[in-house]
């Protein structure tokens, strides 16, 4: 196990942004676009459930797969989301959703199992895949394909061992989107299918398709991180099938107790309650996206797929900085020290990652119309 632990590669862009923290401790200003983190405070009726959940001294250990209201409140969700019917015993609470890729990649594979998944997608999956102790089988995307899979290319590669295809959509690094045809496509070649739904509600262009619509047997997993500004919380969830609720039910129980009590109320409020907040901030974000893609491709960063949600867009390097960009991280660390704007290294989403560069914008309009002009005066001297 230790020598599995030791080959688990390191989350980079939390590297850049813990050496932007050192930056910043020492009086540097330092423009932040390398992390998913919401700048907007988390709605008042979230809060304040749970201050009163606090009150209520609701702050005991709950049912491991979470309290029946937020249970209830998810499957509603759906249902009214996405015309879904969804049992509230399909629905487990966790601890936001990294347990929850965890509990379930533990259940689905064994050693020697393989998970198919894009490259470049979340850099943490491959993580969570190996930490099973699963093969990654990473496809090449194109930016034309949007970076996202496609049925075509994944069917000659499921094999006996397959367990599972791994979608995200919207996605992380590209922001990109499934059609409802392509997932339905992807569920018919067999293998369970694990959609990560973390970025639906963050959508400017079409409409996001939940794995459920077109495969009722799929594991989605989603949480309250993104849309509705609640990182800090840790409060996620995912619907899988009933006949594998209960070995989730002990994974949960061992590992995890229960997802946090006070964060479970106000969980419950954020989904009855928030709605216009989640309009809010997604109308925002919208404008923020404009402002950066038109900026970096005003810069020379090539961005030919357009991103639809999340709050990424992922740019290609090469037009700017030629062979320099076949290394990202050393090119994302540069721009920090030089030009203090935090951003990820497209190595950090798999090979196909690298020579791009990620950048975030859940940031407010005026920090990234000062990263746009840091990054000019950056790309002035080095060229």
């Amino acid at each position: 196990m230790r020598d599995l632990c030791e080959s688990l590669s390191p989350f980079l862009a939390m590297n850049v942004m813990e050496r932007a923290q050192e930056l910043e401790r020492v009086g540097r200003r330092i423009i932040h676009l390398e992390l998913g983190q919401p700048d907007f405070d988390t709605p008042d009726c979230v809060t304040e459930a749970a201050v009163q959940a606090l009150r209520d001294k609701k702050t005991g250990y709950t049912h491991s797969l979470g309290i029946m209201p937020l249970r209830e409140g998810i499957a509603e969700y759906y249902m009214r989301e996405y015309g879904v019917d969804v049992d509230p015993g399909q629905v487990v609470v966790t601890a936001g959703s990294s347990p929850a890729m965890l509990m379930i990649f533990s259940l689905l594979c064994q050693s020697g199992d393989q998970v198919i998944l894009s490259d470049p997608s979340y850099a943490c999956y491959e993580n969570f895949i190996s930490y099973a102790g699963a093969e990654n089988i990473r496809i090449s995307t194109l930016e034309e394909q949007d970076f996202q899979l496609r049925a075509e290319l994944v069917a000659p590669v499921v094999g006996p061992r397959t367990r599972a295809v791994l979608i995200n959509s919207p996605s992380n690094p590209a922001g990109t989107m499934l059609t409802r045809e392509e997932t339905a496509r992807l569920a018919a070649l067999g293998p369970t299918l694990v959609s990560d739904e973390i970025y639906h509600g963050l959508v400017y262009e079409g409409k996001a398709v939940s794995a459920l619509e077109v495969a009722p047997d799929a594991c989605v997993l989603d949480g309250f991180s993104k849309r509705w500004a609640m990182t800090g919380w840790r409060l996620g969830w995912m619907v899988v099938p009933l006949s594998m609720v209960p070995m989730l039910r002990v994974l949960q129980q061992n590992f995890f107790i229960c997802a946090g009590s006070v964060a479970q109320w106000a969980g419950l409020a954020a989904l009855k309650y928030a709605d216009a907040d989640v309009r809010r901030m997604a109308a925002a974000y919208a404008g923020r996206r404009r402002v950066l893609l038109d900026g970096l491709r005003s810069l020379g960063f090539g961005v030919g797929s357009n991103p639809v949600g999340a709050f990424y867009i992922l740019a290609d390097a090469a037009p700017l900085f030629g062979d320099a960009a076949r290394d990202s991280l050393a090119l994302a660390f540069d721009i920090l020290e030089k030009a203090g704007v935090g951003v990820a290294p497209g190595l950090d989403f798999g090979p196909g990652g690298e020579g791009r560069l990620r950048f975030s914008y859940a940031a407010s309009v005026e920090n990234i119309e000062e990263a746009l002009h840091r990054l000019s005066l950056y790309l002035e001297q080095k060229l």
